[in-house]
């Protein structure tokens, strides 16, 4: 019986996720395609985080999203699983939204991090 667990997420471009991860200071590898979990289980991912106890987390395409992969008894991440989803959505939908204003001729001309937590971020078109 595998130990891995594997929570829906709403991510769904690699390079965003990617991004998102650097953002937050999260080392990640692309050339690492096996999970190393519980009584040396395995699973595939497709960008895996190494932890220091040796149980990896990752994510993995489902057809539909990125899902996270971990053996959560192994969690060893400095925010809660939850609080670590929370802020990849964040920061996955911060670069999501300049990547696609990006498209359309907008710059990002202000940034204000809110009490909680929340970004305010300012934008602006020449024409």
């Amino acid at each position: 019986m595998s130990h891995f667990s594997k929570i829906k997420t709403s991510l769904k471009d690699l390079d965003l996720l990617r991004k998102s991860l650097d953002d937050l200071g999260v080392c990640w590898d692309e050339n690492i395609k096996n999970l190393n979990g519980y009584k040396s289980q395995k699973c595939f991912a497709n960008l895996v985080i190494k932890q220091n106890n040796n149980y990896d987390i990752g994510f993995t395409w489902n057809g539909t999203e990125y899902q996270l992969v971990a053996d959560l008894q192994f969690w060893q991440q400095p925010w809660s699983v939850e609080l670590f989803l929370d802020k990849i959505t964040q920061r996955y939908a911060y670069n999501s939204i300049l990547k696609a204003t990006k498209i359309e001729g907008f710059q990002a001309i202000e940034e204000l991090t809110q009490e909680n937590g929340s970004i305010k971020l300012t934008l602006q078109r020449w024409r």
